[in-house]
């Protein structure tokens, strides 16, 4: 029998955890989630995170194997969505 990989971010069974956070920090994210939706919003804000990471980590790979990106190159794709084309 051969042991199942890990769950990616977001899959997998919903299992409590304790974190500590700032009274300001839970008081804003209550605000805005309602007490009622502080968990789905923390999940989904450490995925975000996590994903971020990810792409930061993709980069740096990218640039060690080939260099880094040419300045001017990323500012006209950067423009593309933006409609400055």
């Amino acid at each position: 029998m051969t042991a199942s990989p890990d769950p990616a971010p977001g899959e997998g069974p919903v299992r409590p955890v304790s974190v500590s956070l700032h009274e300001g920090t839970i008081a804003a994210l209550e605000a805005r989630t309602g007490r009622r939706g502080v968990s789905a919003r923390v999940e989904a804000l450490i995925q975000r995170q996590l994903e971020r990471d990810r792409l930061h980590e993709l980069i740096a790979e990218a640039e060690a194997a080939h260099g880094p990106a040419d300045p001017a190159a990323v500012e006209a794709k950067r423009a593309i969505p933006r409609g400055r084309v």
